[in-house]
């Protein structure tokens, strides 16, 4: 059924169920983000799955799963932070924002993340028209030349490094994780849940694994003190605004995650901006990434993320003005929700023993990847984290890990 914008601001109890739904997919998106190792996408895909058999329009149905992702990359900062297992998006920044927790500015960390967030959602409204035209024009040439512009990406990151013994390790950490998808990511194993495939224990293994492994001989989260924002109203809107963009050109390219975009914006951040304009721009990209994979649903027909990939499953209509509206309800409430539960994580943490919350965590890993992908994502999880050990120990960006999803896509193009 669809629903227009002019009959929804008409209707108090329809657009009473919109809210319904947008707060349902917050609630979902809370969750996945909240828990590590959990994405959005595997919600998404879970609730595509009942969708036939839920009683409601499915664009509603499709609103909750955009309000899930936009959440999601809201909260996932949280235990980024906390507990060091980010989402791969998410693997840029963690180590920026785990300084801040260390010197006792995790408050503030969280605080300049929620802003890079929610100005990316504020930002992609006025950016949609423009970035998707130019992005249109452009995509068939990309499109036809996906393996260059692959290689050249893969070339520029591992550059990006300082000496020549961090980029053997970049190279090193790209080839094997390359390799590992290529041998992983077609298997259809049988599992208990059906959602999400290959992807949950190969990022779970190669993105939170290895920080885990190292946190259980730290020292834990130490006292967190003054909230204050320490960066200047000019250079936070900067830093997001270049998220923002970032995260919205590579939601057109398939093999360019917003890790990936994110190294590209900390080359036009400004270097005064520090770790802090780091945090608000990589939020930036995130949250950009999961608003303008919708628009490249509607612009090329393709899904860039599993959240697309669930919202068409569910045959949802693509109706713009109704679903900008629930990301814009969904990005308010994930403002909101990740300074108090933050807050909340950060002393929650604080209190106890950190080698027990992060066998605990490893632990729930290994469930979370047999739930999703049975035995043999076990299997993968173990080998996912061998390999992310890799840059740890080499001291390079762990962004290079990505070569999972890369290096297929630049062989089997």
């Amino acid at each position: 059924m669809a629903v227009s914008a002019l009959e929804l601001l008409t209707d108090p109890a329809l657009s009473a169920r919109l809210v319904a739904w947008v707060l349902a997919g917050v609630v979902l998106g809370s969750c996945s983000g909240l828990i590590p190792g959990l994405h959005a996408n595997n919600f998404a895909l879970l609730l595509a799955g009942v969708a036939p058999s839920i009683p409601g329009p499915p664009l509603f149905v499709g609103c909750a799963m955009l309000a899930a992702g936009v959440v999601h990359t809201f909260v996932n900062a949280v235990p980024a932070m906390a507990l060091g297992v980010p989402d791969a998006e998410m693997a840029i920044t963690a180590l920026p924002a785990h300084r801040m927790v260390m010197d006792g500015r995790g408050y503030e960390a969280i605080r300049l993340s929620a802003l890079g967030s929610i100005l990316a959602v504020i930002a992609a409204v006025p950016l949609a028209l423009p970035i998707t035209w130019g992005v249109t024009a452009a995509y068939p040439t990309i499109r036809s030349n996906l393996p260059l512009v692959l290689a050249m990406v893969v070339v520029a990151l591992v550059a990006s490094e300082y000496t020549w013994k961090r980029r053997f390790g970049a190279m090193l950490s790209f080839t094997l994780a390359a390799a590992l998808g290529g041998l992983t990511l077609d298997l259809e194993p049988d599992s208990p849940l059906e959602a999400g495939g290959m992807l949950a224990p190969l990022f779970a293994g190669l993105f939170g694994a290895p920080v885990l492994i190292d946190a259980i001989r730290g020292g834990g989260v130490p006292y967190q003190h003054d909230e204050e924002i320490r960066l200047s109203r000019r250079l936070v809107g900067l830093t997001a605004l270049a998220g923002a963009f970032a995260g919205a050109v590579v939601g057109y390219i398939p093999g360019i995650s917003a890790a990936i975009a994110a190294v590209a914006v900390l080359v036009l951040v400004p270097g005064e901006s520090g770790d802090r304009g780091y945090i608000v721009a990589t939020s930036g990209v995130d949250t950009a990434n999961s608003i303008f994979a919708l628009f490249a649903l509607v612009a090329i027909g393709q899904p860039r993320t599993g959240v697309m990939v669930a919202f068409e499953n569910a045959n949802a209509p693509l109706e713009l003005p109704i679903l900008l509206l629930s990301i814009v309800l969904a990005g308010v409430a994930g403002f909101l929700l990740v300074i108090v539960i933050g807050d909340f994580y950060l002393e929650f943490v604080g209190r106890l023993s950190y080698w027990k919350i992060s066998t605990a965590v490893l632990g729930l890993l290994l469930v979370l990847s047999y739930l999703f992908t049975g035995f043999v994502g076990v299997g993968v999880f173990v080998a996912a984290a061998g390999i992310g050990m890799v840059p740890v120990r080499l001291r390079t960006r762990r962004v290079h890990l990505m070569g999972v999803l890369i290096g297929p896509l630049m062989i089997g193009f």
